[in-house]
């Protein structure tokens, strides 16, 4: 084969070098505008993954790199006057000049063709002449923007502005400096990359970088030719970060501001071109290198093409293989360039809560995983939890239960054994909104299966309230005596039960979810009203818009539901404002289209959701908690923005709203949520820090990691986890179990048993009895959790 690659950045080079070792009848070209170590920036981080994989793919080359590697296994975090250190990590670093010449010089010894200081003819002169054209020429991608439209590029401008700096100051560790300035908080990212120097990445938020004066300094170094760095903004830094550079002044390699861009393209191919390394997909630095995927790209490319018949093969291959990898990578980077898109919400918590929150930004490193990279970091956080809930007088004084997830939580008068929550889902079992057997064994064995806090499904305020016909309702005598007779099963164990409380809005008179969901009915529809005439679908019913006579009937119908919802015994109420329905209808600008008083700004959009809210506190007893459940996102461009998120949190915890449960979207089928695991969780997470009132995080939590992650991290306050409670009644006793933990449930080994099931041996260590609780002092070696 004929092949061309553009750009001899470490993708590049590595790719070819790899494929001549194999194969070496193949005529490989690079071309490469710049001169052989030219180069920006300073180190390059590899983890013990990707130098794993370069070993076995080329053990030679690893060898010379090792030789080069500065390595540690701690990261460091510098954090109001105290530095709290992780260990076990595994990283190494090197120049990346080094790595340059290295790569040059391997793939010019295996008869790669490369010509530095050189254009390539124009790319379309190379896709005919050549069997395989490969682009690996950076972020700023001339090919890529050429072919935009085939590759789908997206590029994402993010808030913070960084500057990549060195320094001769040689660190031990991964740093992450955390600074309080005048104009607003810093950070420095910084790590060693030889025995002689340090990488030194100063980043802020695009407004503190403003309001410190470097927008001016930036302005002027724009002017600057090529190579030369922005000198007063660098001297300014060396002031604010003096202490950790030691006093010596910043290295400099063309250093100038930059804003981080997010670039994703939906396939990497395009006839016989394709692209790699930052030209195909950006990771923030937060979490590594882009050398780190470029060269892994290169191993799956090389691989690829070895492995198959044809280049149309081998490049459907390597974008089928690579592309969700890196995707993967991409989204844990984006929660992490996130979080420190947001540092300055945390700088009220406690500096080992901080640093744990930090090292589990990007949601790939969680509670177990440092568990077993660093128990002795971990025992520090649980006790820095639990010291924590203590003095917000959510767990009592003298507890010493230190998993987070089966602390208790009081709201009000009410205590909830743990943090666990069975989240609201809809059913479509109840005949005239009468729950039935099925509810009664569905919410049961999960009161069983030991979970804190059960939630019914949405249960109407009214028979036009409802969703569905087959919609579970709390209108009527009946009806109390139904839920009743449940919630007198849940009080047999220590579980407690919520009721959320709704009206279905535009989004009523619907088909069951399997017979069309959101779909209207063929017959027997009911007439639905809404804040504004919009149907939901653009073929469903089109709602009547709603008077003042109207408002009042749905208040009066909320109030009378939560008198029999006392009545009925449950122990705790939730309104729901979320996922489209009635009330949400009036949150959200997509649906809420009024000009009057209800409509407009979010305060206005506000106005009527806190009505019925008030008028259903003013009759729910004092001592029993009220949450709401919102949606924070319309996943669309002109929906819910964050600010109104914040102000829901704070509006509905400033009329008594003890937790705010945050959910998304629901609210238009135009929404495009971007899915992940805990994808909704930093919803919750902002509005705790900057609303200040306990929030329950839901959507995508499925293992007893993520839940002790999020709180732990002060991210949540309770975790509601559906899916994973239907696979699973037994969900909570089957982590308790996981983790060495026994609750005071009836049946976490069997019914009425308190001992293991025979055949499991636990840890012979003496137990501690712990408040309602009892712990294995040490976990058993068998349950421990497994790195993900």
């Amino acid at each position: 084969m004929r092949i061309a690659v553009i750009g001899a950045g470490p993708g590049g080079l590595y790719f070819a070098s790899l494929l001549k070792q194999v194969e070496p009848h193949h005529e490989i070209t690079i071309w490469e505008r710049n001169k052989p170590l030219d180069t920006f920036g300073f180190g390059v981080v590899f983890s013990d993954q990707t130098l794993s994989g370069i070993r076995l793919s080329d053990p030679e080359i690893h060898d010379e790199m090792a030789k080069k590697f500065a390595y540690w296994d701690d990261i460091d975090i510098h954090f109001k006057g105290e530095v709290i250190t992780s260990g076990g990590h595994g990283f190494a670093a090197m120049s990346r000049t080094d790595l340059l010449e290295i790569l040059q010089r391997r793939a010019i010894a295996h008869g790669v063709n490369v010509l530095f200081e050189s254009e390539a003819p124009p790319v379309e002169q190379l896709m005919a002449e050549y069997d395989l054209v490969l682009s690996s020429d950076g972020i700023n991608s001339g090919i890529r923007e050429k072919f935009s439209e085939k590759f789908r590029t997206s590029t994402d401008w993010r808030e913070c502005k960084f500057i990549w700096l060195g320094t001769s100051e040689v660190y031990e560790a991964f740093k992450f400096f955390i600074v309080e300035t005048p104009w607003g908080v810093m950070q420095a990212h910084a790590y060693p990359m030889d025995d002689q120097k340090s990488t030194f990445i100063v980043e802020m938020h695009e407004d503190i970088w403003r309001n410190a004066g470097f927008e001016a300094f930036h302005e002027e170094a724009a002017h600057f030719p090529i190579g030369q760095s922005d000198d007063k903004s660098i001297e300014l830094c060396e002031k604010i970060f003096a202490e950790f550079l030691g006093g010596k002044p910043a290295l400099r390699n063309n250093s100038k501001w930059r804003n981080f861009a997010a670039i994703r393209n939906e396939t990497w191919v395009h006839e016989n071109l394709v692209i790699m390394g930052d030209s195909a997909a950006t990771a923030h630095f937060a979490i590594g290198s882009g050398t780190k995927l470029a060269m892994e790209g290169a191993i799956s490319l090389a691989a690829c093409i070895l492995e198959n018949e044809t280049i149309a093969d081998a490049l459907k291959a390597y974008d089928n293989d690579r592309r969700p990898v890196v995707e993967s990578t991409q989204r844990s980077a984006q929660a992490a360039l996130e979080w420190f898109e947001e540092i300055t919400q945390y700088m009220n918590q406690e500096p080992l809560q901080f640093a744990f929150n930090m090292m589990t930004r990007s949601r790939r490193i969680t509670y177990g995983n440092l568990e077993l990279r660093d128990p002795e970091f971990m025992k520090r956080v649980e006790d820095a939890y639990l010291d924590i809930q203590i003095k917000s007088g959510n767990v009592p004084a003298g507890s010493t239960q230190k998993v987070p997830m089966f602390q208790p939580l009081k709201l009000r008068e009410l205590e909830i054994p743990n943090r666990v929550v069975v989240s609201p889902m809809d059913m479509y079992s109840s005949v005239d909104g009468i729950p039935g057997d099925f509810h009664k064994v569905h919410m049961g064995a999960r009161a069983l299966g030991g979970a804190g806090l059960i939630f019914t499904e949405m249960t109407c305020i009214s028979p036009e309230g409802r969703i569905t016909p087959a919609c579970a309702g709390l209108w009527n005598s009946e009806q109390v005596s139904a839920w009743k007779e449940i919630v007198d099963f849940v009080h047999t164990t220590p579980s407690k039960i919520a009721i959320q409380i709704g009206h279905s809005g535009r989004k009523g008179s619907t088909k069951v979810m399997w017979e069309g969901i959101d779909k209207a009915l063929d017959s027997g529809n009911w007439e639905i009203m809404a804040p504004s005439p919009i149907p939901y679908l653009s073929d469903g019913q089109v709602p009547r818009e709603m008077t003042r006579a109207d408002m009042d009937l749905v208040r009066d119908q909320h109030v009378a539901s939560a008198k029999l919802a006392v009545d009925a015994g449950f122990d705790m109420l939730e309104l729901h404002c979320a996922h489209g329905y009635l009330l949400s209808g009036f949150i959200s600008p997509v649906s809420n289209k009024r000009t009057d008083e209800y409509g407009g700004s979010i305060e206005n959009r506000l106005r009527f959701p806190l009505e019925v809210f008030d008028a259903v506190r003013a009759v729910w007893p004092a001592d029993k908690p009220m949450s709401v459940r919102i949606s924070a996102s319309d996943w669309v461009p002109d929906g819910l923005s964050e600010e109104d998120s914040i102000k829901m949190g704070q509006a509905f915890a400033a009329h008594g709203a003890d937790l705010i449960d945050v959910s998304s979207g629901q609210t238009t089928p135009d929404a495009k949520p971007i899915y992940g695991r805990t994808y909704q969780t930093p919803f919750a997470d902002r509005i705790r820090q900057l609303a200040g009132v306990k929030t329950m995080a839901v959507g995508s939590i499925s293992s007893w990691d993520d839940v002790n992650t999020i709180l732990a991290a002060g991210r949540a306050d309770l975790c509601a986890l559906g899916r994973p409670h239907l696979f699973d009644p037994n969900w909570t006793l089957h982590a308790a179990v996981d983790q060495g933990v026994r609750l005071r449930w009836p049946n976490q080994y069997g019914a009425g048993s308190r001992q293991p099931p025979a055949g499991r041996t636990e840890d012979p260590k003496p137990r501690l009895t712990l408040g309602t609780s009892e712990v294995v002092a040490k976990r058993p070696a068998r349950w421990r959790p497994r790195a993900k």
